[in-house]
């Protein structure tokens, strides 16, 4: 488990989704701002890449890139690049976003 000093209510950890996952270090509430999203804009596709609008990509270079995928997921980035829970999150649970639904 890796904890993480700029982002301390989350730590990184073996996931059963998919890898190293971002897990809860505490709970956060829904509404709550987990992190702003740091990296640099690019057009290759790669495993932490997001795409903004399928022309404009966005590598992703912080410890948010560990956030999996999940349908029904507890978080969402935003277009500020800002990611915030959508539901409550308990402690020791992977933070989760639907990839395929934003």
């Amino acid at each position: 488990m890796i904890k993480n000093e700029k982002l301390p209510q989350v730590v990184i950890k073996e996931s059963t989704i998919h890898g190293n996952g971002l897990f809860a270090a505490e709970d956060i509430s829904a509404g709550t701002l987990i992190g702003e999203v740091q990296g640099r804009p690019t057009n290759k596709d790669g495993a932490y890449v997001l795409w903004v609008d399928g022309v404009d990509g966005f590598e992703v270079t912080c410890d948010l890139k560990y956030i999996n995928h999940s349908d029904m997921p507890n978080a969402c980035y935003y277009d500020t690049l800002e990611v915030c829970a959508i539901t409550d999150i308990k402690s020791g649970e992977e933070i989760t976003h639907d990839y395929e639904g934003s």
